[in-house]
């Protein structure tokens, strides 16, 4: 490299480090900063030129291509994916479907071609892992009742985002006849199965083969065996992503998962930062215009097909409006898959608009994303009853949590009472039941004149109520100000 790129490129990521710094205090996630400083200093933008030869830049940024993928694989929580039940399946199913078909129809609407719109269907359907877990440690939504059903969704996504690269990168190789095609992707999904099995069976010997007490060696013998995989599936028609994802989950499997996990994270912060900085560079902002109008469309047609896979998954877990709209706000943000398939398109020489629009649209939600989920409560207020399986009239705008300390308080969940005796006594008015779950008093709701259960509850301190109209059964926490119920997998 020569040295003027060498001090180019030092400069560019120092400057890509101060912007996530200052983007991180208000919020907002790191990877548009990195893409930001590379679009702002590159060849592609009138202005101060950093890096006059992203090119050279290619095998620093493969590098940070391949450890990303490779930490994910190290942190792919299989157990969890196993002990999620058949409805996070469905939800995951339905999500990923509706996203994907969603962003398939949009791409051959581009009329880029064919193997184009396979990279935008990736690009619109997947979201980013590491943006909504940031998401819901900056809103405070780790004990929401919706949250590990989210967090089971991008872990699925992740295992299909496995399968949909051994699939797209033989359409990428530029087969000249469809028997090429199905050749090379029966390799790569054959390679796929190959370090499956190596993941299911030959963990034990890996470990050996990288064990060390030393971190350093560690770190070395580790880094030196994702390489040789990533560049052995490269070699063999697959994807070099696919290597690294899959050499994650092997490791994984071993009893060194943490400390590599340890080893590699500040390495893969790095590279990957390198990555996203070399893609920004790789963008020129001439082309940005052509792709504004495509990316206002692609941005309205993920937030409905995100908002349609959050009511149904609340339709299946009998969450309210406000779960529905946190569910499909938060997994709205896209981001390194969405830059790694755009990387791997201008590779396979495919539409040079696909990078700029690309980069638009992930700038554009990780923007939006954020400042829709924290808003979420205004959503909730519209979305109308039927579209969820109970009436959550009263209570549609209001979180559900599954932190409650007061759950083993609940004795009484049912009741045949048809009225307020306390209302009936003084021959007032009603407008909804709500039972008392310590003792079984019924009275009314606080949109009633007397607010006969929010008085109950202030006299005896007795915590949760429980709707006791036909068709609800929500419980509310005065305590804790909250809806309640018990985490999923539990006994209620």
């Amino acid at each position: 490299m020569p040295e003027a790129d060498l001090l180019g490129l030092g400069a560019a990521v120092l400057i890509a480090g101060l912007l996530a710094r200052l983007a991180r205090r208000y919020g907002l996630p790191s990877v548009p900063c990195y893409m930001l400083v590379g679009i702002a200093l590159g060849p592609g933008t009138p202005g101060p030129v950093l890096i006059g030869h992203p090119a050279e830049l290619a095998v620093i940024a493969a590098l940070g291509l391949v450890l990303l993928l490779f930490h994910l694989g190290v942190e792919f929580p299989v157990d969890e994916v196993l002990g999620g039940g058949r409805r996070l399946v469905v939800a995951a199913s339905c999500y990923i479907g509706l996203n994907m078909t969603a962003g398939l129809l949009f791409g051959f609407a581009l009329g880029w071609g064919a193997s184009s719109a396979l990279v935008v269907a990736g690009a619109l359907g997947i979201s980013s892992s590491a943006i909504v877990t940031k998401l819901l440690i900056e809103l405070h939504r780790l004990t929401n009742a919706e949250t590990p059903v989210i967090l089971g969704i991008i872990v699925l996504e992740d295992l299909f985002l496995a399968f949909y690269l051994a699939l797209l990168s033989p359409v990428l190789s530029a087969g000249d006849t469809t028997g090429e095609i199905v050749r090379d992707i029966a390799l790569s999904f054959g390679m796929l199965a190959a370090l499956l099995l190596v993941a299911r069976f030959g963990a034990r010997a890996v470990g050996r083969l990288l064990d060390t007490r030393e971190d350093e060696v560690l770190a070395v013998v580790t880094i030196g065996l994702v390489v040789l995989v990533a560049g052995t599936a490269q070699e063999a028609g697959v994807s070099d992503a696919i290597g690294a994802l899959l050499t994650g989950l092997v490791v994984a499997r071993t009893r060194l998962r943490e400390r590599v996990e340890r080893l590699v994270t500040p390495l893969r912060d790095v590279f990957a930062a390198v990555f996203f900085v070399a893609f920004g560079l790789s963008i020129d902002t001439g082309h940005l215009g052509a792709v504004v109008v495509p990316v206002a469309l692609a941005v309205a047609v993920t937030v409905v097909a995100n908002l349609s896979a959050g009511i149904i998954t609340a339709r299946l877990f009998g969450f309210n409006q406000r779960g529905a709209a946190n569910i499909g706000l938060t997994v709205l943000g896209r981001g390194e898959f969405s830059l790694i398939l755009a990387t791997l398109a201008l590779s396979a020489g495919l539409d040079a608009r696909i990078g700029p629009f690309v980069a638009l649209y992930v700038l554009v939600l990780a923007v939006l994303s954020p400042m829709l989920a924290a808003h979420s409560r205004y959503l909730a207020r519209v979305m109308p009853d039927w579209l969820l399986r109970r009436d959550w009239t009263y209570v549609r705008e209001e979180t559900i949590s599954t932190s409650c300390t007061h759950l083993d308080q609940v004795r009484v969940t049912e009741t045949d009472a048809e009225e307020c005796p306390e209302c009936v006594a003084s021959g007032s008015d009603w407008v909804a039941l709500r039972l008392c779950t310590s003792c079984g008093f019924v009275g009314c709701c606080d949109d009633s004149p007397h607010r006969h259960a929010s008085e109950h509850a202030a006299r005896t301190r007795h915590p949760i109520i429980q709707s006791a109209q036909p068709g609800e059964d929500w419980k509310w926490c005065f305590v804790d100000e909250t809806l309640v119920r018990a985490p999923l997998g539990t006994k209620r």
